[in-house]
Formats: structure tokens, C-alpha cells, sequence
């Protein structure tokens, strides 16, 4: 028996009950097991960036693997002259509009997988792709300078 009582289904109560009896050690010092089971029980998000100049963007085959397996109809036409259509592939057409990998959110579940699985088969041909892993209670978002990118914790700010 729990010398606290609290709901098992209740997220936060064990999140309270573990800052309870391991914020601080017996010797009156920070415990540093406290974070770590803190972040375990909220668990992690996994974000992906481009990790150097140039900027973000999925190769033609991790652009076509994650339409399919998000089961998104899509077809292709070709470009306007032959030699566009032999460097870059094929216009990526979804609802009879132009579509672009840079609108997939990078938190997507399918394009960290897809990431994660190919590699550096996944990248474009200006990104080196990387998985970010942040606790999932973070309000973030995606900063760069000249295409290398970082995530940032989302703050408050004033102008």
C-alpha cells in the first residue's frame, strides 16, 4: 500500500507522488533520479531537423514512402522540361495540388520513423536529417539560421 493516496489513472498524481519522495535526497541535496523518472513518466516527443546549412526537405523516395504509409492519395506529373524532371523527379500532386514535404509537422510519428529507418537515404539534397528527443510536455518549436536548425523551448516574449 501507497502511503499517499491518488488516482492510478491520474497522470499528474504520480508525477506528484514521485516529486514527493525523490525531490529531495535524505542528505538534503537535489536527487538526481527525480528528473529522470519525471521525464520517464511524461515521456519524450521526437522532432526532426535538418542538422546543416542548407536546409530541411526528404528525398523523393522518403517523400513517397511517408504518403503512402499516411495513406494519402497522391499522384505525379511531370515537369516542364526533361532535365528539371531528371533532377528533381516528378511535381508531387495531393488534392490536384502542388505538395511539399516541408508541411509535414516534424513531429509526425511516419517521418521520424521514416527518418530513423532510412537514414541518410531519407535526406534531401540539402539536409542532413536529424531526430530530436525533447520531454513531451514541452511547448517548442524550430529554429535556424541559414537552414541549420535546433529546437527551442517556447517562451515568453514581448517587443
Amino acid at each position: 500500500m501507497l502511503p499517499v493516496s491518488f488516482c492510478p489513472t491520474c497522470f499528474s498524481c504520480m508525477c506528484d507522488m514521485a516529486a514527493q519522495y525523490l525531490d529531495i535526497g535524505e542528505d538534503g541535496e537535489p536527487n538526481t533520479q527525480h528528473d529522470e523518472l519525471i521525464q520517464h513518466l511524461k515521456g519524450f516527443k521526437d522532432i526532426v531537423i535538418n542538422n546543416c546549412h542548407g536546409g530541411f526537405g526528404l528525398s523523393r523516395d522518403a517523400e513517397i514512402a511517408w504518403l503512402e504509409r499516411s495513406e494519402i492519395p497522391y499522384t505525379t506529373v511531370s515537369r516542364d522540361d526533361r532535365h528539371s524532371t531528371d533532377r528533381w523527379g516528378p511535381h508531387i500532386l495531393v488534392n490536384n495540388q502542388h505538395w511539399n514535404s516541408k508541411d509535414i509537422a516534424r513531429d509526425d510519428p511516419v517521418l521520424v520513423s521514416l527518418v530513423q529507418e532510412l537514414g541518410k537515404a531519407s535526406y534531401g539534397e540539402h539536409a542532413r536529417l536529424k531526430v530530436v528527443r525533447i520531454p513531451a510536455d514541452t511547448e517548442w518549436f524550430i529554429q535556424e539560421y541559414d537552414g541549420n536548425e535546433w529546437v527551442a523551448e517556447a517562451h515568453r516574449t514581448w517587443k
